[in-house]
């Protein structure tokens, strides 16, 4: 049996780098203008209310702006968003010149060409050993482009082959819409 004490942090990077995730972009507006990080730790949280997670680094100063706005959109990335994804997840860079926004309800930014986008109001933070568990209550969803997703997977991006809209969904297309969700918990 493996402990707490016997996992070390290369190691369980290269464990859940078999975990495939979506990339968001995680931005906000404030006083000094917008603010956004690259953000694979997110995920849908509940129908009702309609919640939604991510986990930012508890240190990140992006992380304190969006926490000091109470405000925040979630930015869906798809497959031919590479570099917005690579711009969003480097320190220092000037993210919002080099790239085409428009404010949300709540003025936080909406990325051009994006998947999709959630606008959220902050609900909860608990902390996570380095990182923060941030709920945000979602407000407005954004329209949903004919694509498909950016994910990563064992430190690549990647991505899934298209799906004909003509085709049944699959159950496991359903998660959030299926009717019996303790089914799956």
């Amino acid at each position: 049996m493996i402990t707490r004490g016997d996992v070390d942090a290369v190691r369980f990077r290269r464990v859940f780098g078999h975990f495939a995730t979506g990339i968001t972009v995680i931005t906000t507006a404030g006083a000094d203008g917008p603010a956004g990080f690259a953000c694979q730790a997110f995920a849908p949280l509940s129908l009702d209310p309609p919640l939604v997670l991510f986990c930012p680094q508890a240190g990140s100063d992006t992380w304190r702006r969006i926490r000091d706005a109470g405000l925040f959109c979630v930015n869906v990335l798809a497959a031919d968003q590479r570099d917005v994804s690579r711009l969003f997840g480097t320190r220092g860079a000037d993210r919002f010149a080099a790239v085409s926004w428009s404010p949300a309800p709540s003025g936080s930014p909406v990325l051009a060409d994006v998947l999709t986008w959630a606008d959220c109001r902050l609900e909860a933070i608990h902390q996570g050993g380095d990182h923060a568990i941030v709920t945000g209550r979602v407000t407005t969803l954004g329209p949903c482009r004919d694509t498909t997703p950016l994910l990563f997977h064992k430190s690549r991006y990647t991505t899934t082959t298209p799906i004909s809209p003509y085709d049944p969904p699959e159950v496991a297309d359903t998660l959030l819409s299926w009717p019996r969700h303790t089914d799956w918990i």
